[in-house]
């Protein structure tokens, strides 16, 4: 059967059973409330609308923007930078920003406009972008060449406008009206010296909020010996003098790995959250939402003993479940916000246009590994479990080509097709050595990654099939890790390079995702 008319057949089925039976309403949800990487989250409500920005560092495009209904469920609506273009680092020519680019960001929404501030790491810049409407065109404010670490932007209820962040000490400095750059004779002042509070170890992650008159800071502080913790300070004035305390220091369901780092929101009817993450393995850093409630001006989270739950009622009912890792046929003219590229992309080396339905991957450069090569195209992974498909077209292969799919991490597993004198060959290689190999001798090809994170297992598996039906295992079982190389999660990478010269391609017909609970 055709592959359209295999996707006719599914969504004609689906429809007779959508109208057969009444999809329930989702009441609960389990923690992590988004089991995958979106690390180093800033939240803030518009309305009834909920809005979030992570950390995407080295993929582009970059700074993502979510938007959700009940804080659960999370649709991709936009990217703040489609690529970054203030070093050659990021086009992987003569370098890499692998674990650097765009770190934590602050999202605000002020007198009508969205406001999104960041920094990368390099180079050592901070940026300003606004937007009417966060899921459009977002435009540069303010680019300084310098770095504010995990800093938040806050507009204050007089008109002031501050940033409050660093390591260790934490500097409030306060901004131009226009927010073109810190203000001359405005007040720049230390509010917070960890060594001097015996906050010893990381200190870190500021979000400077207000509520009820009082000026409340989150950090996350990782003492000696325990685990990530989170603490709130608050003051009467901005500039202190700040008192602080521990609001939560739990490790759910995971030993040793502390929730902690993130902010806290409020819901129309009044009920509060915090919203932080915790490291979770391979899988990445993973968003946690936990109760808040508000003892003596204090935010307090977890429940009544402190603890994450790892099931609770859903904060807001109603809204439908919204995939953040999905199939695709390739078959829009646009990429769908899902997939983000391996650094900038080289927008000549792919399309979706050259073969309507396909995903063409066109060879650039001469490189001779996969962390070199442009247009690596990449989606998150996620837990407890996942699964994911791709069929390759690898009649245009070069000597040298080689194509495939990756458990895409600083020590990848890779399953791929290469091209050798003439002759392909079917190969799993575990980090750089060769494991297993099968000759191929048709034109198309499936190739599987499973991904198993349960319990922190971490492992993955590799397969490949002639019929998309009857499936070989190819190689070992392979580890997967999790490290400050790339500071990301395990993604899905679909590749296509070449070590000796340029100019083959492949036809990705389908990405077919499956997440297993």
């Amino acid at each position: 059967m055709k592959k359209k008319q295999q996707i006719i057949f599914v969504l004609s089925s689906l429809f007779i059973l959508w109208g057969c039976t009444e999809k329930p309403v989702q009441t609960t949800f389990t923690n992590p409330v988004i089991y995958a990487d979106v690390p180093d989250m800033d939240v803030i409500r518009v309305g009834s609308d909920f809005y979030m920005v992570s950390t995407t560092m080295h993929l582009m495009p970059g700074v993502p923007i979510m938007k959700s209904k009940d804080l659960v469920n999370w649709e991709i609506i936009s990217y703040v930078v489609p690529e970054i273009k203030d070093s050659p680092a990021y086009d992987l020519d003569g370098g890499n920003v692998y674990g650097q680019g765009q770190w934590a960001s602050s999202l605000r929404y002020h007198n009508g406009k969205f406001y999104v501030f960041f920094a990368t790491n390099r180079p050592l810049k901070t940026y300003i972008y606004s937007a009417a409407n966060p899921s459009g065109k977002w435009d540069k404010v303010m680019e300084l060449d310098e770095r504010y670490h995990d800093t938040s932007l806050f507009f204050d209820d007089d008109g002031r406008v501050y940033t409050a962040g660093g390591g260790a000490v934490i500097r409030l400095r306060e901004m131009k009206s226009d927010l073109s750059g810190a203000k001359e004779d405005g007040l720049d002042v230390e509010v917070i010296n960890g060594p001097e509070r015996n906050l010893d170890g990381l200190l870190e992650g500021t979000h400077l909020c207000k509520y009820r008159g009082k000026y409340y800071m989150f950090l996350i502080w990782w003492p000696a010996g325990g685990i990530r913790t989170q603490l709130a300070f608050r003051s009467d004035n901005i500039e202190g003098p700040y008192e602080h305390k521990v609001i939560l220091s739990d490790d759910m369901d995971r030993k040793g790995a502390g929730v902690a780092q993130g902010c806290i929101i409020d819901t129309e009817d009044g009920k509060w959250y915090g919203f932080l993450f915790q490291d979770r393995g391979a899988v990445g850093r993973v968003p946690v939402l936990t109760p808040c409630r508000w003892e003596d001006g204090w935010p307090v989270l977890g429940d009544e003993e402190g603890k994450v739950p790892l099931v609770m009622e859903m904060p807001v009912s109603g809204q439908k479940a919204t995939p953040l890792v999905i199939s695709d046929g390739f078959d829009a003219s646009e990429l769908a916000l899902n997939w983000q590229w391996n650094h900038n992309p080289d927008n000549d080396l792919w399309s979706l246009t050259e073969r309507k339905g396909y995903m063409r991957l066109r060879t650039g450069k001469v490189v001779q590994t996969l962390f070199e090569a442009r247009n690596m195209l990449s989606q998150r992974t996620e837990g407890p479990a996942c699964r994911g498909i791709v069929s390759l077209d690898v009649s245009h292969m070069r000597n040298g080509d080689i194509a495939g799919l990756s458990a895409y991490c600083s020590e990848p597993g890779i399953i791929s097709v290469n091209m050798e004198a003439g002759r392909k060959h079917i190969i799993m290689t575990d980090r750089s050595e060769e494991k297993e190999r099968a000759e191929l001798t048709r034109d198309v090809v499936y190739l599987r990654l499973d991904c198993d994170f349960n319990s922190g297992a971490d492992k993955a598996n590799f397969y490949y099939s002639l019929n998309n039906k009857d499936w070989t295992r190819l190689g070992t079982e392979f580890q997967m890790v999790y490290n400050l190389k790339h500071f990301m999660g395990n993604r899905f990478g679909i590749f296509n390079y070449a070590t000796q010269a340029q100019g083959g391609y492949v036809d990705v017909d389908f990405f077919d995702y499956t997440r297993i609970r």
